[in-house]
């Protein structure tokens, strides 16, 4: 990198900060997510508009969601490791977040297999509709400062939800393989899940357990930053290193420091205090990646894709809630919560058009056209829904 490419790389980070605290003090008059509010400032910054970047964005955009997505990881995997504890809702977790995903998924399928969408293209898009956007539904949280019993049981059905999803759209993609005649890919794609899913769970632990027992121990149980940073970036190295789900690596990391480590829990506030830099520069570049053009393309199937999986994530949860016997407003506010979707269904369908080139082109296509959307629409359907289920519980369960 040239001395004025590293010039314009700290003058984008400096002036990001910048920006980031009036898109926080726009939020907080408007009730617009930051979420959203970085990622048009992204937009507008980027290439499909004023072109202030500097070329190294894109290299710029992978580590800062690198980072970010393990610290999110890490986060929520604290939710995940208050199983048991009081004021937990297990059997709330399991039944919402499964049937959230399978609902869904069944919705999407079914939907666009009628409009004529073709078998193998409708079990692809199901799959891909199952995934969240742990990052923007925990910012949203944070940023209305929420510690309702509903925000936390959001947080830990999305620490699930990719997990279910992943594993789900394994099954999809080996699924549409064995349609389309290429069996032996669809034994690799089950494989392929296997070694992702079941190696980031191994490496959480084998990460997490020593963590638990280290961190604290040098400054009389109060684990230094460097101890916290340290394991989350090696979590997120080492996982990239080896191929497998550094967001689930880091779930599984804090999952078991939560469990583990009962002499303190300065971890997890060390890595709150320090994740806003990451998370804003991951928004705003993930804004300055977007374009228009992807939206154009959609067409009819992405618009059809958009509207089955805002049904099917809002009757899963509903569905979910009903069978878990929770409240009425979280019965009617929690899929609505559960709306954003960003880089995990990317990802999946990059693999879908890598592995599967005849439907591939299209599925990529509807799904970076309908990432956009809920890129920009999904933090504000998540902060509606906080917003909502706070006054329905207030007005049920007045103070």
């Amino acid at each position: 990198m040239s001395i004025k490419e590293s010039a314009l790389m700290f003058i984008a980070l400096g002036a990001t900060f910048l920006i980031a605290l009036a898109a926080n003090a726009i939020g907080r008059r408007t009730r617009l997510p930051r979420v959203t509010l970085l990622i048009i400032l992204g937009f507008l910054i980027g290439p499909e508009v004023f072109d202030l970047l500097p070329a190294s964005r894109e290299t710029m955009f992978s580590l800062a969601a690198n980072i970010a997505l393990t610290m999110v990881g890490f986060l929520l995997g604290e939710k995940l490791g208050h199983a048991g504890r009081p004021g937990f809702m297990p059997r709330q977790v399991l039944t919402i977040s499964i049937v959230a995903v399978l609902v869904t998924a069944a919705v999407v399928f079914a939907g666009l297999a009628l409009i004529g969408s073709g078998v193998a293209a409708a079990i692809l898009l199901a799959g891909i509709a199952t995934a969240t956007a742990p990052a923007s539904t925990i910012d949203v949280v944070q940023e209305t400062k929420s510690k309702s019993p509903f925000s936390q049981l959001l947080l830990s059905i999305v620490a699930l939800d990719d997990a279910w999803g992943l594993l789900l759209f394994s099954f999809a993609l080996a699924g549409a393989e064995i349609l389309l005649g290429q069996g032996s890919g669809a034994a690799a794609s089950l494989a392929t899940a296997g070694r992702e899913l079941g190696g980031a769970l191994v490496l959480g632990a084998l990460l997490g357990v020593p963590m638990a027992y280290l961190t604290g121990r040098i400054s009389k149980g109060e684990p230094t930053m460097l101890e916290a940073i340290g394991f989350v970036f090696l979590a997120c190295g080492l996982a990239l290193f080896w191929q497998v789900s550094f967001i689930l690596t880091a779930m599984m990391m804090g999952a078991l420091v939560s469990r583990l480590a009962q002499h303190h829990e300065r971890p997890f506030h060390v890595i709150e205090n320090i994740e806003l830099p990451f998370m804003i520069v991951f928004f705003v570049l993930a804004g300055a990646s977007l374009e228009v053009s992807a939206l154009a393309s959609v067409g009819a199937l992405g618009i059809a894709y958009i509207g089955l999986r805002c049904v099917g994530r809002i009757a899963g949860g509903w569905l979910g809630g009903r069978l878990s016997n929770a409240d009425r407003p979280t019965r009617r506010w929690i899929g609505l919560a559960l709306m954003p979707q960003a880089g995990v269904a990317l990802g999946m369908g990059l693999l879908a058009a890598t592995r599967i080139p005849e439907v591939g082109v299209i599925i990529l296509q509807v799904t970076i056209g309908s990432t956009v959307f809920f890129e920009l629409v999904g933090p504000l359907l998540t902060r509606l829904a906080l917003t909502r289920e706070k006054n329905e519980s207030q007005a049920q369960d007045p103070v």
